[in-house]
């Protein structure tokens, strides 16, 4: 099968925050480039960014400085971050606000004297985060999204990408391959620099934050590319999702950390709050304490009446919460809950992926012509993410890889020819087999949500991970053997679900994988039989990949070249 072919300069995968923040840099350092976003779904519309309520954490105030905040994220990651692009991250996310605000035109909340109003966030040591209301990831993305209708950027929207595909000699890559949803065509995109900003979205588990059409798609694609990717045992669960019942998708969906930074409690089934009894910064501790918390208060039976949680507001001005988390206390009104004056049901519920394809500070890859940013990419965050470090990484990223394509293709770019073979194994591996037997899908997700809730989540151990992996085997062998009964391509969803799967297992098994690998406990990481973390100065990082079929890990020392564990750059040590 031969698809269609289409000619860019540069092509760009996924349309949130780094996705978007590449196109227009880009476009601002070489306004001839030929530039193309391509999206799942719609520009402007898709995406985690878009998701985002609690903020962007910044060093703007003169108490505050990029070395606190940088120690902050070093700390709060268990020092696995890669500590340049952590540098980096608290550098440039200063001039990305000023853009954000001064050439975007963002608004964000203000203080009485017209400052910037910047609010608490959990594992920080300054309140840093700066945000609209409880819903920043929408004015964001859509001040974005307004700059790039605005210009010459052309736009795929409702094309998924499948495939990376390399040039003859596999040494750079040629284009990507992608399945025009509308059509049900697949369409190859020839381009001389390609950024892969599809985002995270870890929905493999039972509880998750992110819409059922994230699925890891670009980490999927990027294992198959044999590219390596680094802490992929990392996955961050978001202590607070919205407990509403198993009847609704949002069970899952966050409520802001803003919460717990402006002092709201979490209580177990017998509604005491709990939380100083495991950590001396009580909800305030950084995402992985609050959550192994919560996850041991439920393994004990002090739950709710469905199993999960509460968060209290009502010991709080209640004015003052529903003013300032409108967002919030409307999506818990939906769903019957006062989160004023009562109490609301929560879980701890899979949020974000630390772990992503290894990258350099100027987001190049192992690939040639391939460049990472945003939730694709690892190594920013180490262990654990610090809440409002996420849309800051994507944006500081996403520019960076936009200046540096731009400069990239002007001195090395050019069209090179795919290797046809790889186009067409591409093709047959999105194809159903049609002559196996026609199955639901629901099945095949329902044991995935529980193998990676039960076996790859919270808390782990050899045995369950062994158990996983053999588990997501017979998923992917089961996924293999199901049919398709409607063959009309054009916006088929069952096709899409069976693609999602695929890309879900694939990448579960990278994270069961490394989880194994990791004999100790770390940040997001915790091993039951392991739950020592070790001596800091021997850190080390998983890295894997996938070849002749198989997982390789390695574990690679972390680089301590700004500061080293019992360090601080800070004066005081503070």
């Amino acid at each position: 099968m031969v698809p269609k072919t289409l000619d860019t300069d540069i092509l760009i995968l996924g349309s949130g925050g780094a996705g978007l923040f590449a196109a227009l840099h880009a476009h601002k350092a070489d306004p001839s480039l030929s530039i193309t976003v391509a999206v799942k779904g719609l520009l402007g519309k898709s995406g985690c960014t878009r998701m985002v309520q609690g903020g962007y954490n910044v060093a703007l105030a003169k108490e505050d400085s990029i070395e606190r905040h940088f120690m902050d994220t070093i700390e709060g990651g268990k020092w696995l971050p890669d500590q340049e692009l952590a540098w980096k991250l608290v550098v440039l996310s200063i001039e990305r606000i000023r853009e954000l605000e001064n050439e975007l035109g963002c608004f964000f909340d203000r203080n009485a004297d017209g400052t910037v109003h910047q609010k608490a966030f959990a594992g920080q040591t300054f309140d840093r985060t700066v945000h609209k209301g409880d819903l920043t990831g929408i004015e964001i993305i859509n001040r974005l999204a307004e700059q790039v209708w605005a210009r010459k950027i052309n736009r795929l929207e409702e094309y998924r990408a499948v495939e990376l595909i390399k040039d003859k000699s596999n040494s750079a890559i040629a284009g990507v391959l992608f399945i025009d949803m509308r059509t049900g065509e697949y369409v190859f995109v020839r381009a001389k620099a390609v950024l892969l900003a599809t985002g995270g979205g870890p929905t493999m588990y039972k509880y998750h934050t992110p819409s059922g059409d994230k699925s890891c798609d670009g980490l999927a694609m990027a294992l198959r590319a044999g590219l390596p990717l680094r802490d992929m045992e990392m996955v961050q669960f978001h202590p607070t999702g919205l407990y509403a019942g198993t009847h609704t998708r949002m069970t899952g969906t966050v409520l802001e950390e803003g919460l717990r930074g402006a002092g709201g409690h979490l209580l177990n089934g017998a509604k005491e709050r709990f939380m100083p009894r495991y950590d001396p910064l009580a909800e305030r501790a950084t995402r992985d304490f609050v959550s192994r918390a919560m996850y041991q208060e439920m393994r004990n039976g002090n739950t709710s009446p469905n199993g999960g949680l509460f968060i209290s507001m009502r010991h709080l001005n209640h004015d003052l919460v529903r003013r300032q988390f409108k967002g919030m206390v409307e999506r818990c009104a939906d769903c019957g809950f006062d989160l004023a004056g009562g109490l609301v049901e929560v879980v701890p519920t899979a949020h974000y992926m630390m772990g992503g394809v290894e990258f350099a500070p100027d987001c190049s890859t192992a690939l040639k012509g391939l460049f990472v940013a945003g939730e694709d990419a690892g190594g920013v965050h180490g262990a654990n993410r610090l809440g409002g470090n996420g849309v800051a990484n994507s944006t500081v990223f996403g520019a960076v890889a936009g200046d540096v394509m731009a400069g990239w293709v002007a001195k090395e770019g050019l069209h090179r020819e795919p290797d046809r073979s790889a186009l067409d194994q591409a093709i047959q591996g999105c194809e159903p087999k049609t002559t196996k037997q026609h199955g639901s899908l629901e099945p095949v997700r329902e044991r995935l949500y529980e193998v990676m809730w039960d076996k790859v989540g919270i808390i782990r151990s050899e045995a369950g991970l062994r158990a996983a992996l053999a588990e997501l085997n017979a998923l992917e062998t089961e996924l293999n053997d199901t049919g398709m009964a409607d063959q009309n391509r054009a916006f088929n969803l069952t096709w899409h679900d069976w693609l999602n799967l695929k890309s879900l297992v694939q990448t579960s098994r990278a994270i069961a994988a490394a989880a194994l690998a990791r004999t100790d406990s770390r940040g997001a990481h915790y091993r039951e039989d392991y739950p020592d973390t070790g001596p800091l100065e021997s850190s080390a990082f998983t890295s894997l990949r996938i070849e002749n079929a198989r997982i390789t890990i390695d574990l690679k020392p972390v680089s301590f070249c700004r500061v080293r564990p019992g360090q601080s750059l800070l004066k005081d040590g503070a």
